[in-house]
């Protein structure tokens, strides 16, 4: 889906639902993530594509896995470029078996190995009772947000090593819940239970496991799964939604060295909501 105007920088937060903001014209990378190879799942907009800039700001070389969107996947392999890093660019459904295999060779073959895999590709479909969810969205929801997640990781875990980060894309509706986005909230507090698992099996080989929880973010999903969007992120105590590159800093953070002691642990941004556990 192509939103326009997306890619636009500036050093204030843009007005709201106008446009997702991806990098600000004045954020100053200073070569965290140099020489580094990351993967990025759903990285072709949204959060995805911010942290795919940023990291690339970084100076890390990134390959995108992605659905559908041609469109954004090519925007964000020219905004990769345009930082003087190589985007590889990766499409299908993660929940195919044959397809995860054939992200895992392509690295395999193009990099050898791996620094930082982020997954960060879900969906979410806004329904306001459980009654209105059926079989085949609760399937299609878990298969991409959670399913596909474990299997990708851990096919890819042969790749990284010591000192390799992962990161995955919770939610703060992990946390309190969603009332709208019953069977999407489920798989992001599945997603924080494998964060905390996976990183207590990783550590030995010190291979880091942490996670971002964002609340309310202005990115292309949410204005393709809500009607109304006159009052999104207006509950929480900043009174606004976030911007993709209020969110993707964070990722650079677990994805450097300044995170070497950091594991098991999620970042909440979310605009002031106070959660716990």
């Amino acid at each position: 889906m192509k939103t326009q105007n997306k890619s636009q920088s500036k050093s204030k937060v843009p007005k709201e639902g106008l446009f997702p903001e991806i990098i600000r014209n004045d954020y100053e990378g200073s070569r965290k993530l140099k020489g580094k190879k990351a993967v990025i799942s759903g990285g072709d907009s949204g959060i995805g594509q911010a942290v795919a800039v940023h990291f690339a700001r970084e100076g890390a070389d990134v390959a995108i896995i992605y659905n559908e969107s041609d469109d954004d996947a090519k925007e964000t392999k020219t905004l990769i470029e345009k930082e003087g890093q190589q985007c590889m660019l990766i499409k299908g459904d993660l929940t195919k078996k044959a397809f995860r295999a054939k992200c895992v060779e392509r690295i395999k073959k193009e990099w050898k190995n791996l620094d930082i895999l982020v997954n960060n590709a879900g969906i979410h479909t806004s329904k306001n009772t459980l009654e209105k969810i059926s079989d085949e969205q609760i399937q299609e929801t878990f298969n991409t947000n959670i399913l596909s997640m474990i299997s990708l990781t851990r096919d890819y875990i042969p790749l990284i090593y010591e000192g390799g980060r992962i990161i995955c894309t919770t939610s703060v509706t992990a946390y309190r819940g969603s009332d709208h986005l019953i069977d999407y909230a489920a798989t992001k507090g599945a997603i924080l239970s494998f964060i905390r698992s996976l990183s207590t099996n990783l550590a030995e080989k010190k291979i880091t496991v942490n996670g971002i929880a964002p609340g309310p973010i202005w990115t292309p999903l949410v204005k393709e799964a809500f009607d109304d969007l006159s009052t999104f992120g207006k509950d929480t105590p900043m009174k606004r939604a976030g911007q993709p590159s209020e969110v993707a800093p964070a990722y650079v953070f677990l994805a450097s060295k300044d995170a070497t002691y950091i594991t098991g642990e999620v970042i909440h941004i979310n605009g002031g909501d106070f959660v716990g556990g």
